[in-house]
């Protein structure tokens, strides 16, 4: 498993949160909300935390300081470090506190309302670079197999509106396939999306990815349908072992573009990659893939589901309530997924 899990978040005025005090499973969390609710915010979170750790290694305060303000803004794209702070009248500040599992020293910043890159770190897990061989990857909503290696130069050298998300996995994407003992376990894990891309794999050429198809022959990327491109993208990142018995996951939104057996599909996998090792996050309203995770639950298996909801107060002080429960039915009433299920009654009684 992921060798330093993400055990604990707790946030004060970042974003739309007024208060954030979440515990993690090490294994499989499902964070469901309703539009609005701050759900990529809350992800993005703790992906910019876990990546900034991984790509520091025996920085002082003052440098880290300098790393991690600069991920916040590469990842949310906020005109000033300050913009990220809860709206409220006059100045605030933002408090973040991430415990790693097994790390005694928490990783905890905070920055003010008027700052414009800069953040304070009061203190730092004490993890090497060599010690911390868990990656952090994000997927977003948009597959990113059809951009070939030319998209990473551009956004390298020029000033573009996408965030660094996209260019960190893509880095990814473009490592080389396994060789030796570790292909037959990535084989095994990857084998329920190979079935759904007609027993396809993803090959690399010239920077731009194929999927490689039994008596059919490459299909690129751009040619092959969004939903089986994001099926893709996670076949091409276990079979070159960056979602391989370790890491973690941050998934928004798995199941845009996908039809519900793909869905069921996804079920099944982030189960299997959770119990492969792989700290798994996942952002969803979809009431059939949370139905899905849930019938495939093995009541032994440590699942956390993390609700967030905007309360009902005047809108200028309006602030999303963030819980947490060992099940999805321990959480409040979820607007959306209320939406859905009654829709399904509906229809059933039509």
């Amino acid at each position: 498993m992921a060798r330093y899990p993400i055990r604990r978040l707790e946030a004060q005025s970042f974003g739309p949160f007024r208060e954030i005090d979440v515990e993690f499973s090490p294994k499989l969390n499902i964070v469901v909300g309703d539009n609005s609710s701050g759900k990529s915010f809350f992800l993005k979170l703790l992906y910019t935390a876990a990546k900034t750790v991984k790509d520091s290694d025996n920085l002082t305060k003052k440098e880290f300081n300098s790393a991690l303000a600069s991920k916040l803004m590469g990842v949310y794209r906020p005109d000033a470090l300050g913009r990220l702070t809860r709206r409220t009248k006059g100045a605030a500040r933002a408090n973040v506190d991430i415990t790693f599992a097994g790390v005694k020293q928490r990783l905890s910043w905070n920055f003010s309302s008027r700052s414009k890159s800069e953040v304070s770190t009061e203190s730092l897990p004490q993890i090497s670079k060599e010690d911390f061989e868990d990656e952090p990857i994000y997927l977003p909503t948009h597959e990113l197999l059809s951009l070939s290696a030319s998209f990473l130069s551009f956004f390298e050298n020029y000033e573009v509106d996408f965030d660094e998300t996209w260019r960190d996995t893509l880095l990814l994407l473009h490592q080389p396939a396994l060789r030796g003992p570790r292909v037959a376990e990535a084989s095994k894990l990857v084998s329920p999306f190979s079935k759904l891309l007609s027993d396809g794999s993803v090959v690399e050429n010239n920077g731009r990815f194929y999927l490689k198809q039994p008596g059919i022959g490459n299909l690129e990327a751009p040619l092959v349908a969004e939903g089986h491109r994001k099926l893709a993208m996670l076949v091409r990142l276990i079979a070159n072992g960056a979602l391989l018995n370790s890491g973690y996951l941050f998934w928004d939104e798995p199941e845009a573009n996908l039809n519900p057996a793909s869905q069921k599909a996804i079920a099944h996998a982030l189960r299997a990659l959770a119990a492969a090792g792989t700290q798994v996050f996942v952002v969803t309203h979809s009431v059939f893939l949370l139905r899905e995770l849930q019938m495939s639950e093995n009541k032994a298996e440590d699942t956390r589901y993390v609700g967030l909801s905007r309360d009902s107060g005047d809108a200028s002080d309006a602030e999303v309530v963030v819980q947490s429960a060992p099940e999805l039915d321990d959480l409040d009433v979820i607007a959306a997924l209320d939406a859905e299920v009654e829709q399904a009654e509906r229809y059933l009684s039509w």
